[in-house]
């Protein structure tokens, strides 16, 4: 019992701790990825012992100043969920990515552990609910902060989150239908299997539009550029503008780890999670009858290395959007969610249905 409860522990230690420590990074990354697209140095001042290691010790930076900073509150704000919102926001988007498999199961020891924070056979709703409530941290902090500009910031990021769930639920119903089940983990391993005995069936494969759906979707449910109507800085500043410190800092955080769960959320449903192509439990299998035996010690590592890899390739390009595109207005972003993505996410439940329904009577 104790070492099923330590295991357990170490599961979600690990999740925690990836999700924590990716979502600081971002915000060097942030740094250097705009800089490197506009021709410019980016963040490099920040040194400790005089090594400055291209500008990685500014997060630390950050850190230290909002902890050091005066903690502002307004007059007349309500003291209880002004202080409570951002540890709302940053919980719930923290605790999203628990469901989500970052790997097969172990086996050590006669032991068997599966690579997930918790096993759930509705794992995508759990996901989905997390991220929902987020929403309540923003509004939180735009009602009691007595602010009529931080009020509509929080009043757009709930019609934003609103407009996004709806096209990011409706999209994968397709992806649910392909695969047959809700558990993040058997959606993995269903696109593992072969089509046409050599493609790999990945969720960009069998479903290409609720792909381009779902990530357009997911970048407006992270309240980032173009989607950032919530905190339009040459607006109304947003839901945080009475926020000063680490409270502000949290807030930021919360967008940086809802873009870790938004890129895990992609990768699990349509870049085969952890799956790498012919690799099986036990080595490689490749088209034509050629193998390559492997150890069990050598494969969960090569499948976790391709997950890592394949959620930092999806921020990549998420961080790519965000310092190309300009930001939508509000009705603009009211339009794509609700006659856009919306009405093709259910076309493409229907044409996902039809498909079945050949292949089956085929």
């Amino acid at each position: 019992m104790i070492a099923d409860l330590g295991i357990a522990f170490g599961r979600v230690a690990f999740v925690m701790m990836f999700v924590l420590n990716l979502g600081g990074i971002l915000t060097w990354v942030e740094r250097k990825q705009s800089a490197i697209m506009q021709d410019r140095i980016g963040a490099n001042r920040a040194s400790i012992f005089g090594l400055r290691l291209l500008g990685l010790f500014h997060p630390l930076a950050d850190a230290i100043k909002m902890l050091t900073k005066e903690d502002f509150r307004p007059a007349r704000a309500d003291r209880f969920l002004f202080g409570l919102a951002p540890f709302v926001s940053v919980f719930f988007a923290l605790v999203a990515f628990a469901s989500i498999p970052f790997g097969d199961t172990l086996r050590v020891a006669g032991r068997e552990i599966p690579l997930q924070a918790v096993t759930l056979n509705v794992g995508i709703l759990y996901v989905f609910a997390m991220l929902s409530l987020g929403v309540y941290g923003v509004m939180m902090a735009g009602w009691s902060s007595a602010n009529n500009y931080a009020l509509l910031g929080g009043q757009r990021a709930a019609a934003l989150m609103i407009s996004a769930e709806i096209a990011i639920g409706a999209s994968i119903m397709g992806v649910v239908m392909v695969y047959g089940s809700l558990d993040m983990m058997d959606i993995v391993r269903g696109q593992g299997t072969l089509l046409w005995g050599w493609l790999p069936a990945w969720g960009i494969v069998t479903q290409p539009l609720a792909f381009v759906l779902f990530l357009t979707a997911g970048i407006a449910a992270t309240k980032r550029i173009p989607f950032d109507m919530p905190e339009g800085e040459s607006e109304i500043i947003g839901y945080f503008v009475e926020y000063s410190g680490m409270k502000f800092g949290m807030f930021a955080m919360a967008d940086f780890l809802e873009t870790v769960v938004i890129a895990g959320m992609t990768t699990s449903l349509f870049l085969g999670g952890w799956q790498v192509p012919y690799l099986a439990a036990e080595g490689f299998r490749f088209p034509g009858g050629a193998a390559w035996a492997l150890p069990h010690l050598v494969v969960v590592p090569l499948q976790v290395g391709a997950f890592v890899g394949k959620v930092c390739a999806v921020i990549f390009f998420m961080m790519l959007v965000r310092w190309t595109l300009p930001r939508f207005r509000y009705d603009q972003a009211m339009r794509l969610g609700w006659l856009g993505l919306f009405p093709l996410s259910v076309l493409n439940i229907v044409l996902t249905g039809l498909l079945l329904l050949a292949w089956g009577a085929a």
